[in-house]
């Protein structure tokens, strides 16, 4: 099984930005807590982080084929791409969507995820930590449908 866990704008940035929204972690650091993760759950992982729409859109559409889930935190795309959200909707992959803070309890905008309606769940408010209950939870599910099919 191998998972593609997405970062959207400015997440390269983590450890430099408002630590009381995103923490200290750095990106390099939650990706080696993933790596770990991975590793105990017996799969791959890959990671890919991109500013651009447009290089995030074309990463999901190559996945097709290649890639069994999807963790994604599409940051500040999560309220503005309607693409990201396309993309993610025809390429049929099973995705999670994660977030640092709780949008919920933050600027008005930032409580409508667009992308989240095509993926499986979202978990958001937990710091670095909700890449490992997303990661967890995603393979989890993935898991039971594969083991559904063999049946």
């Amino acid at each position: 099984m191998k998972i593609l866990v997405m970062n959207g704008p400015n997440m390269q940035l983590l450890g430099r930005r408002k630590a009381e929204f995103y923490g200290v972690k750095t990106l390099p650091e939650i990706e080696q807590s993933l790596q770990k993760t991975a590793e105990e759950l017996q799969i791959e992982i890959e990671f890919y982080q991109s500013n651009h729409e447009g290089c995030l859109c074309d990463k999901v559409a190559e996945s097709i084929g290649h890639i069994d889930g999807i963790v994604i935190n599409p940051a500040a795309y999560t309220h503005t791409s309607v693409a990201l959200r396309d993309a993610l909707e025809a390429a049929r992959i099973p995705a999670v969507e994660v977030h640092l803070s709780n949008i919920n309890a933050r600027d008005e905008f930032r409580k409508i995820s667009l992308t989240a309606p095509v993926c499986i769940g979202q978990i958001a408010g937990l710091g670095a930590d909700g890449y490992e209950w997303a990661l967890r939870a995603l393979v989890r599910k993935l898991q039971t449908e594969q083991s559904g099919k063999e049946q």
